[in-house]
């Protein structure tokens, strides 16, 4: 067994891609815990195995999800997104918000018009004009990084 004192170039890509496994130590399949290619870290293999296991094998769904470290409502998401996108389905979503959602165009037209007409105003000044206008709480760096994405967008 390999010493884990230092993570493989492997292990640090796939924490940097957001695909490796948090419940690494919970795969119990033979197959990840005898070999040195299965690699019980490595998310999107782990899911692509269980379903093959079920799918391909016909192994019951109970045994599978006792062997892979998930629970049942895992193995029926992870399939159903399987079916939905293939491969690129077992990639896990990326948690959070996926954008800004407090300024939405009309509060960055207001932002953008705001500082056509009054260049001096600094971030604290335009999220008072937003809540004033808006009614909307902001804060300060929201609307420094959305103006920071508008001047990047060609318009």
């Amino acid at each position: 067994m390999k010493s884990r004192s230092r993570p493989s170039p492997k292990h640090r890509a796939l924490e940097e891609s957001g695909t490796i496994n948090p419940r690494a130590s919970d795969v119990q399949d033979p197959a990840f815990t005898h070999s040195d290619f299965f690699d019980p870290h490595d998310l999107v293999q782990v899911r692509y195995e269980m379903l093959r296991y079920v799918l391909s094998e016909g192994q019951s769904i109970t045994d599978t999800v006792e062997r892979f470290g998930v629970t049942r409502p895992t193995f029926y998401k992870v399939h159903a997104d399987f079916e939905r996108a293939g491969l690129v389905g077992l990639l896990p979503a990326k948690r959070g918000p996926h954008g800004p959602h407090k300024v939405t165009d009309e509060v960055m037209g207001f932002i953008e018009h705001t500082r056509a007409t009054q260049p001096d105003l600094d971030g604290p000044a335009l999220v008072e004009r937003i809540r004033q206008h808006f009614g909307l709480a902001v804060h300060r760096r929201t609307v420094e990084r959305a103006l920071a994405r508008s001047k990047k967008k060609p318009r």
